[in-house]
């Protein structure tokens, strides 16, 4: 099943504690696309300048990402961001943004990304995803990620649109400021009474939480020693996530196949940030994805013990 993706393309200058890099290949339809793409087939849509060369196109390309809808603006500058992090790797400080060609974004759709049987609306206005969403009427699987500058200044499209989609993701925060609720359980509750039949809450280093009609699922983050830079890592969750179950988008998507995909999604998270950028995902094998998947059906199994009941 193909995956279609919109979103933003970037190059971004990150420093960390472990290190710099300058101007490597990133954004969320790239970071995403990337992760999606060992389980899928991906079609990315979004817009570029001249700036953005052959060697950026060939990690795309490299990993079979469809790119004919990624729109070169002559004589444009790609979307620029410069960020930097502390030892506290879960709060980025933002030093530049650049929007450049990105802030006229007006996604161009093919007859082949619109036949995608699944749909993922990455971080952009929500107007631009709803637009996307109606143009892509054979999807019979969609999801969006969003962020909290949208739901303080476009939080009504933004309902609007996640009325439109089975998934939603998003980090804690931002579910708690989406809904106004404190508690959790609540606000997603609230959320999927809007229309989605499934939300996703993005923790950090905490891992992240599933809120189904069927129930609850929580999964900690995989335990590394090293991080190096946590870019993109919520991005490359929702790879994880949406490629696996676009995989499966022709069937039912059951409760126990939605929570391997969270474990999926936590799995390709976990190697985006042992390395900047892109480094790291792009050169994946199948086999260290899957070894690191059992790692996590170890780390999270439970037996049930013959135990001395509870004393009254």
């Amino acid at each position: 099943m193909a995956l279609t993706v919109v979103g933003s393309v970037a190059f971004d200058s990150i420093t960390t504690p472990f290190g710099t890099r300058e101007r490597v290949l990133g954004g969320s339809a790239v970071h995403f696309s990337l992760a999606a793409s060992y389980f899928t087939q991906v079609r990315l849509v979004g817009v570029v300048g001249d700036d953005f060369g052959e060697s950026e196109r060939a990690v795309l390309e490299g990993r079979g990402i469809d790119t004919h809808d990624l729109e070169v603006v002559p004589g444009g500058e790609t979307f620029f961001w410069r960020g930097h992090y502390d030892f506290d790797l879960n709060t980025a400080k933002t030093l530049e943004t650049r929007l450049n060609v990105f802030a006229d974004f007006q996604p161009k759709l093919s007859d082949l990304s619109r036949s995608s049987e699944a749909l993922f609306l990455a971080n952009i206005q929500p107007d631009l995803q709803r637009q996307v969403r109606e143009q892509c009427p054979e999807a019979t699987f969609a999801a969006l990620d969003s962020m909290n500058y949208w739901i303080e200044s476009a939080r009504d499209s933004l309902v609007e649109a996640i009325k439109l989609v089975d998934a939603v993701l998003l980090n804690d925060a931002e579910v708690r400021q989406l809904t106004d609720e404190a508690n959790l359980s609540r606000a997603a509750r609230r959320i999927r009474e809007w229309g989605p039949s499934m939300i996703v809450v993005k923790q950090g280093e905490y891992g992240a939480a599933l809120f189904t009609e069927e129930g609850f699922f929580s999964l900690p983050a995989y335990p590394l020693e090293s991080v190096t830079d946590p870019t993109g890592a919520g991005d490359s969750f929702a790879g994880g996530f949406a490629g696996f179950l676009a995989a499966h988008a022709g069937s039912r998507l059951s409760e126990d196949l939605v929570r391997a995909a969270m474990v999926y999604g936590s799995t390709m998270a976990s190697f985006n940030v042992e390395e900047f950028g892109t480094e790291r995902v792009a050169r994946l094998t199948p086999p260290e994805i899957e070894s690191r998947f059992s790692e996590f059906q170890r780390i999270t199994r439970f037996e049930q013990m013959d135990l001395p009941q509870p004393r009254s």
